[in-house]
């Protein structure tokens, strides 16, 4: 019965974090990446002719062999079928947490009150990355199947903790590469688990093997032994600047030092056996994390190793802003003064509101934290019902807005304009928003190929060759002011559509129009 309850706990939760707070997004950021992906892949006629498909970085990676598996066998797109995903590992997330807490000396109450508060999230700044991912990208479904290892080690469950490692590495290795660095320093310590925990290199062993055949079934020309080149050097600095620690402020360093420190005091605050897998995970990893920013700078700024921008090291700090929202929370839920506890506590709620400490400060926030600190102190066994109210509490009287929402009615009609009126091959160029995301939603949705934008010259992290031609097609098209004097320019360039937000042609109809866009044919259409 306990199990169920769990269960059922462990996916309500889920659902909150997902249609509450910190909520859940879809062509908002990676998945303007991905979602184009995945559906050229499934139907290689589809985006034939955008550069971002043609070199698709998820060759080691079964995350888009799942979905396109799901979509065929659900009949479901794959908005749908990722966000399943996106669920089912949050709440297998969330009963990690309550594993670890569970380690830590909480009762069962004060362990799932202690899991909501780290299921609030939290912006890792820096490296730019979340704790609770709003995307359902690779990462976040290997980070919380990272987390679920975590806790079934903490509880000495070895061979469950294998599998969830090494469906997170099937998943998103780079993720699950500091768990299993951890990993191996435990089973090489001489204790009498040491052999037990052997055990879970077994389904690493198989997720390799599946990893590695995946990859020879996929076209990819993801280069790992390379150095940066100049060119390379300067887009990614451009279109990636967290990955170079040397772009970072001072105070965003300090930071990471500070809850580290807050970290290992809380850690000490902690009496009693708590297992050894817990305290590895608790305090190594977050070491690691900050060891990673001095390595970072060594290996990517003075050594130029062009695998440093591909795992992007850094974003293991995410570990320290777990770690220390998590042994916060356990410290407060087990202190003996109310006082003490509703300090502590305080610090667990704190980083949803306010993500970097050493400012700048949002007061109001700080007061919200102390207050919702204040409140899993004294209430005792209702300490879930106020973790549970923070979930309102943070967007509704904090004003914590996660995400701006950039998908627009107009935006869906341009879409779906596109999608039923213009030839599968035609190329667009959202000409006078350089910067936008709208193109990005685009593609996704209309599925026609873009010309160029902003957001997929991200993918210069993973592929020289891509970025070569980003860089050449941004120069010849978005990084000069537009003018309908270019439009010659770009049809030579293969474009067949110009869509612009801000201006209209003199003289010229558009060939569609709505409030916010117009489109603009640079050659006769023909019929799609």
């Amino acid at each position: 019965m306990k199990r169920l309850a769990t269960a059922s706990l462990c996916l309500a939760f889920a659902l909150l974090s997902f249609f509450q707070f910190p909520g859940h997004t879809w062509l908002q950021q990676d998945t303007q990446i991905y979602a184009p992906i995945l559906e050229h892949l499934r139907d290689p006629s589809v985006l034939r002719n955008d550069i971002l498909v043609a070199e698709p970085h998820v060759a080691y990676t079964l995350y888009d062999e799942t979905a396109i598996f799901l979509r065929r066998v659900t009949g479901l797109g794959f908005e749908e079928v990722l966000a399943a995903q996106q669920i089912a590992t949050r709440a297998l997330c969330f009963w990690g947490l309550m594993l670890l807490a569970e380690a830590l000396g909480l009762g069962y109450g004060a362990s799932l009150a202690a899991a909501a508060i780290c299921t609030l999230g939290a912006v890792v700044a820096g490296p730019t990355v979340l704790t609770v991912e709003y995307e359902p990208s690779p990462r976040a479904f290997a980070l919380p199947l990272v987390l679920l290892a975590m806790g079934l080690a903490s509880r000495a469950r070895y061979r469950g903790a294998g599998f969830a490692g090494a469906a997170a590495v099937l998943y998103h290795p780079p993720t699950a590469l500091a768990f299993w660095g951890m990993w191996t320093l435990l089973a090489l310590w001489p204790d009498r688990n040491r052999k037990e925990r052997l055990v879970a290199f077994a389904p690493l062993a198989v997720a390799v093997a599946i990893l590695g055949a995946a990859a020879r079934s996929q076209p990819q020309n993801q280069t790992f032994i390379t150095h940066l080149s100049p060119l390379i050097e300067m887009l990614q600095r451009m279109r990636a600047s967290y990955v170079f620690i040397s772009t970072w402020p001072w105070h965003i360093i300090a930071h990471y030092v500070i809850l580290f420190a807050i970290l290992v005091l809380a850690m000490s605050r902690l009496r009693g056996a708590i297992p050894i897998e817990a305290r590895a995970f608790l305090l190594g990893l977050p070491f690691i994390g900050l060891l990673t920013m001095p390595v970072s700078w060594l290996l990517l700024e003075q050594w130029k190793w062009g695998v440093i921008p591909q795992l992007q090291p850094m974003r293991t700090l995410l570990f320290v802003t777990l770690a220390m929202t998590l042994t916060t929370a356990a410290a407060g839920f087990r202190a003996a003064r109310k006082t003490e506890a509703a300090a502590w506590l305080a610090l667990a709620f704190l980083l949803p509101l306010q993500p970097v400490v050493t400012g700048p400060f949002a007061w109001g926030r700080i007061a919200l934290a102390l207050a919702l600190g204040a409140a899993a102190a004294f209430s005792g066994r209702w300490a879930p019902a106020v973790a549970c109210a923070a979930f309102f509490a943070i967007p509704w009287i904090g004003g914590v807005v996660n995400y701006p929402r950039i998908q627009t009615p107009e935006l869906a009609q341009l879409s779906a304009w596109a999608r039923a009126n213009t030839p599968r091959d035609a190329v667009f160029l959202f000409a006078d928003t350089p910067r936008s995301l709208d193109p990005g939603v685009f593609r996704a949705d209309a599925l026609r190929a873009v010309y160029v934008d902003w957001k997929g010259g991200g993918q210069v992290n993973y592929l020289r060759d891509f970025g070569e031609q980003w860089w050449f097609r941004w120069q010849q098209t978005l990084a000069r002011k537009f003018t309908p004097a270019d439009l010659p320019r770009y049809e030579a360039l293969g474009i067949r559509y110009v869509v612009l937000r801000r201006e209209h042609l003199s003289g010229a109809a558009p060939l569609w129009e709505n409030s916010r866009y117009a489109v603009y044919a640079l050659s006769p259409p023909s019929a799609p």
